[in-house]
C-alpha cells in the first residue's frame, strides 16, 4: 500500500509473530474440521489463555496481563482476519464482553470470573439480539422481576455468537415495565437452571461459529450476578457499542487486504488469451481503485485505534468506521472474487469463503443502515 503504518512498535510486531505462529499451528491447519463440525472446540480458548491472548487488558491481581494498550487486541483482530478465521471470536471475548464486567463488575464478580475468561476455563458470549428486537435494544422483550433476594429472567435471544460453548453469558433484560430503556446486564452461567440453548443456526458463512437461539424460563439469577446498577444497563450497552463497532472495522479491513493480497497473486499466475490476467488495464485500474481505498480505509482506522487507546472514539466515528469498512469489505471482495473468474466460485480458492463471511459485517453490531442513523442524530439532522 501508499500509506506507511506507524501505528505499531517492533514489540507490537514481536507479539504479532507470536500470534501469528499460534494461528499457523493451532488454529488454521483445523478450519476445513471445524467448519464441518459447526463448532469450534472449547479447549482452543484454554490453549490461547496459556500464551496470554486473552483479555490481556484485565488487571494482574485477576491473572491477566494489565496490558492497557489496545493495539494488542488490534493485532489479534487483524491477525484472524488475515488467517479467514471467523469461528474463533476472540474479539467477542475479549474486546466486546470482557469490558462489561471489568468496568461495571463489582470485586466478587471480577474474582470469580475474569480468572476463569483469562485462562480460557470460561468463553463469553452477550446476548442482546431478540427476534423481534435487534439493532433497536429498546424494543426488547426479555424481563428481569426482582424477587427480593433473586431476579427471575424470562425470554428469547437469538443469532447468540458462542451461544453452545459459552460459559458465561450477559443477557441483556428489561428490569423497569413501561420504561423501554431501564434494562440490567444480568451473569447467567452454564448450568443454571432455567436457561436451554437452541440446536446451532445454520447460516451461509462463519461456519465454524456457533450461533444458537438462546431461551429462559423462569431463571433465578442471584443478586450479585447483575453488572451495575440493573436500571441502567441500555447505558452500559450503549458505552461499549464503539469498541465493538470498531473491532468491526479492524477486521473488515484485513480482510480487504487479504483478499487484494491473494488475489493480485492468482492474476500474475492465471492465463488469459495468452497472457496473465494481471496484464490486462481492466485488471490493473480494478486493483489500483481496491488498493486506494483499504488505504484510505486504514488510515482511519488506526486514527480510530489511537484514539481508542485515549479513550476519546466517539460513538459516531466508530460507526462511520464499522459502515464504511463492511460496506467496503464487500465491495472488496466481491471484485476480487470477479477477477479469480469460474474459481473464485469454488470452496477450495478462500476468497469464496471470504465473500460469504464478509455480508454478515454489515449486519451485525448494528445494521449499516442504523450506523448512518445514529451519524445523522450527532449532525442533527
Amino acid at each position: 500500500m501508499f500509506t506507511k503504518r506507524t501505528l505499531y512498535t517492533n514489540e507490537h510486531e514481536m507479539f504479532r509473530e507470536s500470534f501469528r505462529k499460534f494461528l499457523h499451528k493451532e488454529v488454521l491447519p483445523f478450519q476445513e474440521e471445524w467448519e464441518e463440525a459447526g463448532i469450534i472446540p472449547h479447549e482452543i480458548y484454554q490453549k490461547c489463555g496459556e500464551q496470554g491472548f486473552l483479555v490481556p487488558q484485565a488487571p494482574e491481581a485477576y491473572g491477566g496481563l494489565g496490558i492497557h494498550d489496545f493495539r494488542y487486541e488490534a493485532i489479534m483482530l487483524e491477525e484472524l482476519a488475515y488467517g479467514n478465521e471467523f469461528g474463533l471470536m476472540l474479539g467477542l471475548h475479549n474486546t466486546i464482553c470482557a469490558p462489561y464486567i471489568l468496568a461495571y463488575g463489582n470485586e466478587e464478580q471480577k474474582n470469580r470470573i475474569v480468572p476463569k475468561i483469562v485462562s480460557g476455563e470460561a468463553i463469553l458470549a452477550v446476548a442482546m439480539t431478540e427476534p423481534g428486537a435487534g439493532s433497536d435494544l429498546a424494543g426488547m422483550k426479555t424481563t428481569a422481576e426482582y424477587k427480593g433476594d433473586h431476579w427471575v429472567l424470562n425470554g428469547q435471544k437469538t443469532f447468540i455468537s458462542n451461544g453452545i460453548n459459552s460459559d458465561v453469558i450477559l443477557v441483556a433484560a428489561k428490569t423497569v415495565p413501561g420504561n423501554p430503556h431501564a434494562m440490567g446486564i444480568f451473569i447467567v452461567e452454564r448450568d443454571d437452571v432455567g436457561l436451554e440453548r437452541g440446536t446451532p443456526l445454520k447460516k451461509i458463512g462463519l461456519l465454524s461459529q456457533d450461533t444458537a437461539e438462546l431461551y429462559f424460563e423462569n431463571l433465578k439469577v442471584k443478586k450479585n450476578n447483575v453488572l451495575g446498577d440493573p436500571t441502567k444497563g441500555f447505558k452500559y450497552l450503549m458505552a461499549q457499542l464503539a469498541t465493538e463497532r470498531l473491532s468491526l472495522a479492524i477486521g473488515a479491513v484485513a480482510n480487504c487486504r487479504l483478499a487484494l493480497e491473494s488475489t493480485i497473486k492468482y492474476v500474475k499466475e492465471r492465463n488469459v488469451f495468452g497472457k496473465p490476467v494481471a496484464a490486462y488495464q481492466n485488471t490493473q485500474f480494478k486493483l489500483a481503485e481496491m488498493a486506494t481505498e483499504i488505504d484510505m480505509a486504514q488510515v482511519y482506522v488506526d486514527r480510530l485505534i489511537e484514539e481508542q487507546n485515549s479513550g476519546t472514539v466517539s460513538p459516531e466515528q466508530a460507526c462511520a468506521a464499522k459502515y464504511w469498512t463492511t460496506d467496503l469489505a464487500c465491495k472488496v471482495i466481491d471484485e476480487c472474487l470477479q477477477l479469480h473468474g469460474g474459481y473464485g466460485y469454488m470452496k477450495e480458492y478462500a476468497i469464496s469463503k471470504m465473500w460469504l463471511n464478509a455480508r454478515i459485517g454489515r449486519i451485525y453490531a448494528g445494521t449499516n443502515e442504523i450506523m448512518k442513523t445514529v451519524i445523522a442524530r450527532q449532525m442533527q439532522i
